[in-house]
């Protein structure tokens, strides 16, 4: 008895062990863990004597806790249910500031980000690339599929005009652009995945880096959604998503000429700051907005959605409408969007970020280490336990 309940002790104090308290392992019921739907074209096939690249392996510890890994509708307890016109196959609405997850869908499905991607685009360029630098356009820049700006070959951009263009317009040719002054399209596309895997993205890898759709590209609606914080916490990102009009240069001898914001939510949603749209046969309609109400900022990921019943857009505004009355009742939060992304040790903001979300973190004045305690907490209570029994055998011998 005294042992038994030395182990329940011991399990009491140690917790639910890690291999345990993150079982909930991807179900049958859960079809896009590991890949997007089929493409429904053949953009995603290989150059010829090359293989598609190999899925990305899912992580034991879902990303964000571990209501992450279920892929229906995450809501908290007692809640509201969410809007019922929204097509897409998974969204999540977050705290900008806190990271808190108010609801999700299938928050690690795997889809295809389309133009979403070119956030990760253009945070690689805002770090490596000075916003006064010149980039002189290339034919091959001017060739892009689109949707495009209007880059005409030997004409000359500043960074900050192409960047404001890139996610303002969606334009691809100012991403080819981009991407050639990062050193080429390959090695633009390499430092985009570094950076998704920098973040702890797990479930993202780029294959172009305008978003058309490439051999092996996916994520997910957490992963846009941590990039997207991540994005909305950078002065020059936050500024060109919130840039309603501006002037583009145009080509050599040519005027510059106006570009508007695509995004629909301008104008008409209370609050609105910006965010990102997309679109591809086989990623559908992709989005991704933030608003500020009463001082608190919240943000949409919304991926494989359709323009039925309703737009998109309004599919994000009633999400962020769902996210605000969240929020104003003070329901709990159903997890974490929380970055991986490595920093000094004993950094205490990255830590309380791992801790919210599940991951337990090394303490820098605890060389002992988690398994150490434990041990010797096993130890003692053992020894006690026999100690206590020795006990009561040498009052039951004692004379009367």
């Amino acid at each position: 008895m005294l042992v038994t309940a030395a182990l329940v002790m011991l399990t009491a104090f140690v917790g639910t062990p890690p291999s345990e308290a993150f079982a909930a392992q991807p179900s049958s019921s859960c079809p896009n863990r590991t890949l997007p739907p089929p493409p429904v074209d053949t953009s995603e096939e290989p150059p010829p004597g090359e293989e598609s690249p190999t899925p990305l392996p899912v992580p034991e510890r879902p990303a964000g806790g571990e209501r992450m890994a279920e892929c229906g509708v995450v809501v908290p307890a007692n809640s509201p249910q969410p809007p019922q016109d929204v097509t897409a196959a998974a969204w999540l609405v977050q705290d900008l500031d806190t990271g808190d997850i108010l609801a999700a869908k299938d928050p690690h499905g795997r889809h295809r980000p389309a133009s979403l991607i070119k956030t990760l685009l253009a945070l690689v360029v805002l770090e490596e690339l000075r916003s006064d630098h010149t980039v002189v356009a290339t034919k091959a820049d001017s060739e892009q599929e689109c949707t495009c700006v209007g880059i005409v070959k030997g004409g000359e951009y500043r960074v900050d005009d192409l960047v404001d263009a890139l996610l303002m317009r969606s334009g691809n040719d100012v991403a080819h652009a981009l991407a050639t002054a990062l050193g080429g399209v390959d090695v633009a596309v390499d430092k985009m995945n570094a950076l998704a895997e920098w973040l702890g993205a797990s479930d993202t890898r780029a294959a172009t880096p305008s978003g058309l759709d490439g051999p092996g590209m996916m994520t997910s609606a957490y992963d846009m959604s941590l990039v997207f914080r991540h994005a909305m916490q950078q002065d020059d990102y936050v500024e060109a998503v919130g840039t309603k009009e501006t002037r583009f240069p145009g080509g050599p001898g040519e005027p510059d000429f106006p570009i508007y914001n695509d995004n629909p939510l301008w104008g008409t949603y209370e609050g609105f700051l910006g965010g990102k749209t997309g679109f591809t046969d086989d990623s559908r309609h992709t989005y991704a907005g933030a608003a500020e109400r009463d001082g608190r900022r919240l943000a949409v990921v919304l991926l494989r959605a359709e323009q039925e019943p309703v737009r998109v857009a309004e599919q994000a505004a009633a999400l962020l409408d769902y996210g605000f009355t969240l929020a104003s009742s003070g329901s709990a939060s159903v997890g974490t969007v929380t970055s991986a992304a490595i920093q000094a040790p004993g950094d205490d903001a990255q830590e309380d970020d791992l801790a919210a979300a599940g991951v337990p973190t090394p303490t820098a004045d605890d060389p002992f280490g988690t398994t150490g305690w434990i041990v010797t907490l096993a130890v003692t209570l053992l020894v006690i336990a026999g100690l206590l029994v020795g006990h009561r055998k040498g009052v039951l011998r004692r004379p009367d």
